[in-house]
């Protein structure tokens, strides 16, 4: 194939040209003196001197002939080795031009990627800002109790805080106490027994006087004595330090 052919042309050695050369002016050689008369003994001669005449022109011929072929033959390697090189580095251009290409049209399509990516995500952000996230609703506060104004009011209220505080007591306990000290009068007072005497007489539902109000009086509750919740819890407290509870109660405590 051609390919082998230039190899081996490219292959060719200065001691491979000079001994083609060689060959070649053997050949000249003995083509010249094959074009010598030959003739009988008689003509040995003249054949003699004829071949003497020949002679340094065939073998000049022979010279030029051989440096000719030597000069064709290595005119023909150089040329074959400038052609391989030439196509050695065509290929070499096209392989890196293919390469670059190759890198080019990688760095273009990533960063076709990362713009399309900071596209969406600007678009994204827009979303989120065209559209609020809702607000977070606030905590249902519980709704207060509300308690009726009357005695069983005033009763359940008492033992809602009671229960808060940790004050024992039961809604018949109180209920009872109250009625047999007030009969359910917030505003009632005795201004006839030793307290009322001693100037410290008793007031409210449970017939409480100032100092046990003063001492056994529950936070939250109001400081006004006559107030039936305050004067209930008061009272409540007192008799559980007292008494246990206002359920162990029975009569003046």
């Amino acid at each position: 194939m051609p390919q082998h052919a230039t190899s081996g042309l490219h292959r060719l050695t200065r001691t491979h040209k000079l001994s083609a050369a060689g060959v070649a002016a053997a050949g000249a050689a003995a083509l010249v003196f094959s074009l010598v008369p030959g003739g009988d003994a008689g003509q040995g001669k003249s054949q003699a001197t004829a071949v003497e005449n020949v002679k340094p022109v065939a073998f000049s011929a022979v010279a030029t002939a051989a440096k000719t072929q030597q000069a064709t033959i290595s005119q023909q390697a150089d040329a074959s080795a400038a052609k391989g090189k030439a196509e050695a580095a065509a290929a070499k251009k096209a392989a890196a031009e293919k390469a670059a290409k190759a890198k080019a049209a990688a760095a273009a399509k990533a960063k076709a990627e990362k713009a399309r990516a900071a596209k969406a995500a600007a678009n994204r952000s827009e979303v989120r800002t065209a559209i609020p996230a809702a607000a977070p609703k606030p905590a249902v506060k519980p709704a207060a109790k509300v308690y009726p104004d009357n005695l069983d009011g005033w009763i359940r209220e008492s033992l809602d805080i009671m229960a808060k505080k940790g004050i024992p007591g039961s809604y018949e306990g109180i209920h009872r106490n109250i009625m047999r000290e007030s009969s359910g009068n917030p505003m009632a007072i005795n201004n006839w027994d030793i307290n009322a005497i001693n100037g410290t007489p008793s007031k409210g539902l449970l017939q409480v006087i100032q100092p046990t109000f003063n001492a056994y009086h529950v936070e939250g509750t109001s400081w006004n004595l006559y107030d039936p919740v305050a004067n209930i819890t008061a009272a409540c407290n007192y008799a559980a330090d007292r008494y246990g509870s206002m359920d162990n109660v029975n009569s003046a405590y």
